[in-house]
């Protein structure tokens, strides 16, 4: 199990396990690294290493902590898949999406770093557009989130700023869905939207078969300069 970190649950009857990276000094900012389906695998990791090397404290709950401690799937493994999806299936988002809320009263308490951000894949990108809606979060970014079509009632409770990456080929958010999100939200002040042409869902993926080094590179230099504008 790669958590290192145990996080209280904002009842705080119960810890959320969680995979922390500390940058080198005081850290400029903090982001919370949602994972896809997957768990708190090799290339989550990463990606909390890499936002640790740019100077902010990275943070990976471990999403899936009531079902299943310590998943790690790999996505290029059909039957892994496949149990990955049914763990997505089981998720309580709404329960989800307080542990992110507990993450960021964590952070900003115990760790005493004021501005937070957050950055999600596939369910996490969703998990960033719930953030926005219900969360105090300072900045979110999504990657190919699943079933934001489906939550556009929210959107008028995005008061911080919000980055989504929607990859135009992106089998599991089809054209009706992407449809939707660009006509509500691409006149949200607080939103905006970047179109991936050609590219299928897991573009940016650290590990595996899914990943475009183009698209993916160009996608995480917008998320840099996001967070860098909006958390300094």
């Amino acid at each position: 199990m790669p958590t290192n970190t145990q996080i209280p649950t904002l009842d705080e009857d119960a810890q959320i396990p969680a995979y922390v990276v500390q940058p080198q000094g005081q850290p400029r900012a903090a982001i919370i690294v949602q994972q896809e389906i997957f768990g708190v695998d090799a290339g989550i990791q990463k990606k909390c290493q890499e936002w640790a090397d740019r100077g902010y404290l990275a943070v990976a709950p471990d999403t899936f902590w009531r079902q299943q401690p310590g998943v790690e799937l790999d996505a290029d493994v059909p039957e892994q898949f496949q149990e990955a999806i049914g763990y997505m299936t089981k998720h309580d988002f709404d329960l989800g999406i307080r542990d992110i809320e507990a993450v960021i009263h964590w952070i900003r308490r115990e760790r005493d770093i004021a501005k937070v951000g957050l950055v999600g894949f596939c369910m996490g990108g969703r998990v960033a557009y719930m953030a926005a809606a219900r969360t105090d979060i300072d900045a979110s970014v999504g990657y190919y989130g699943v079933m934001i079509d489906q939550m556009l009632g929210e959107k008028n409770a995005i008061a911080n700023p919000l980055m989504l990456h929607i990859p135009t080929a992106d089998h599991f958010v089809g054209p009706d869905a992407q449809k939707a999100i660009h006509a509500g939200l691409d006149d949200h002040p607080k939103v905006t939207l970047h179109d991936y042409e050609g590219l299928d869902h897991g573009f940016a993926a650290e590990i595996g078969s899914r990943r475009d080094e183009a698209g993916a590179t160009l996608a995480d230099e917008r998320t840099q300069a996001f967070f860098a504008e909006h958390l300094g």
